[in-house]
């Protein structure tokens, strides 16, 4: 079976404040356009835009850095307000090395600077921080979506990061709702009747990278619409991107 997608960029969103109804938005620049969201398409929403509605937002000037926090950004030649934001935002530190910082958010993330992020942020040295735990985030912007024009389309929160052992970055999803985050093939055939054995596809993150490229960084375009992709959409919320997309430690080889 395959799937033919249409994706489009929602533009016309608002700045984004701290309590802000994040579905309502989405939902009125979509009907602007004619991209009313229906129960079987995706809407991807930029992390950013997530945070920012969460007031997950942090002024460098607020942020004292402690003696860590110096002794890393000495070391990694990195302002230490900034160090101090990722310890705290961190549950532990994977690599630090070569001015880079890598490390494992409170939420199970492992990421560049624990995904702290200063560009497209109104006011001096302001940085978002994650959501907290952006699955409830997708799961409240779902039902957001649903009391603004009584659909409940899938929803996936989306982030870009680096990847190890490849250059350059990808949107992926770090919350969805409503989509089958994990195809999981094993058990099932190949086209030549074999059993499947290690084939799991990460439907969420596909979806999460194809709408990055139907928008630009400096666009301001924080939510896009999928179609076609209804065979991935469920009615419940779902179990979300960290139960199934995060590997287990005793099941990661590299840990």
């Amino acid at each position: 079976m395959t799937a033919q997608l249409e994706i489009q960029p929602i533009p016309g969103l608002d700045e984004v404040h701290h309590g802000d109804d994040l579905g309502a938005q989405i939902v009125a620049a979509a009907a602007v356009h004619g991209l009313e969201p229906g129960d079987g398409d995706v809407v991807v929403v930029s992390q950013k835009v997530v945070s920012k509605a969460e007031g997950r937002t942090r002024r460098l000037a607020e942020v004292e850095p402690g003696a860590r926090a110096a002794q890393l950004a000495a070391t990694l030649g990195k302002d230490p307000r900034i160090v101090e934001l990722v310890l705290s935002e961190s549950r532990r530190i994977v690599r630090a090395s070569g001015g880079v910082l890598i490390v494992e958010t409170h939420g199970g993330w492992i990421c560049a600077n624990a995904g702290i992020d200063f560009s497209n942020v109104p006011g001096a040295e302001t940085a978002t921080l994650l959501p907290r735990d952006a699955d409830a985030s997708a799961r409240l912007i779902r039902a957001q979506l649903s009391a603004a024009c009584g659909a409940r389309p899938a929803i996936v929160v989306a982030d870009s990061f680096g990847r190890p052992w490849r250059i350059g970055q990808t949107d992926v999803a770090i919350g969805c709702a409503g989509v089958v985050a994990l195809d999981d093939w094993r058990g099932r055939r190949d086209a030549l009747g074999d059993e499947l054995s290690a084939t799991a596809i990460a439907v969420a993150d596909e979806l999460a990278a194809a709408a990055d490229l139907a928008r630009e960084k400096a666009d301001r375009i924080p939510a896009v619409l999928i179609r076609g992709a209804a065979r991935w959409r469920t009615d419940d919320d779902g179990p979300g991107a960290a139960a199934r997309l995060q590997r287990a430690a005793e099941e990661d080889l590299f840990r």
